[in-house]
């Protein structure tokens, strides 16, 4: 998908220090809807969240998974759709913890990090 078309309002919205909500889905089917911080690579179309792999939210995406990323500023709001796999290479999560303190601050340390890997498929918001 290309992030870029969406403009120059909808990058900057996501370089912007907001807090995200990651929801997936339960095998029950119901949904699982925790706060996370999210950073999305617009050329690539991935948005990236760390997490220790023992989350519960790291198992539900271990196998691939649906999931949805909101981040909401007053009236100003952006979700992002689209497919998770977990990473689990010492490559990727160094990426993703850099790209994580560039937009919020240095994460603590955790040697059971993942990274989500989220490859955007839609967007919905007013940004």
């Amino acid at each position: 998908m290309d992030l870029a078309a969406r403009g120059a309002e909808f990058a900057a919205f996501w370089r912007e220090r907001h807090l995200c909500t990651l929801t997936t889905v339960r095998p029950d089917g119901t949904p699982h809807v925790v706060p996370v911080g999210a950073t999305l690579d617009l050329e690539a179309g991935i948005a990236r969240v760390i997490t220790s792999g023992r989350s519960h939210k790291a198992r539900l995406v271990a196998g691939g998974a649906l999931v949805a990323l909101c981040q909401v500023d007053g009236r100003r709001w952006s979700t992002l759709e689209g497919t998770a796999v977990l990473r689990t290479e010492p490559d990727q999560v160094a990426d993703a913890e850099a790209r994580y303190t560039t937009r919020y601050k240095p994460p603590r340390p955790n040697p059971d990090r993942v990274v989500i890997e989220i490859t955007i498929t839609n967007t919905l918001g007013n940004v």
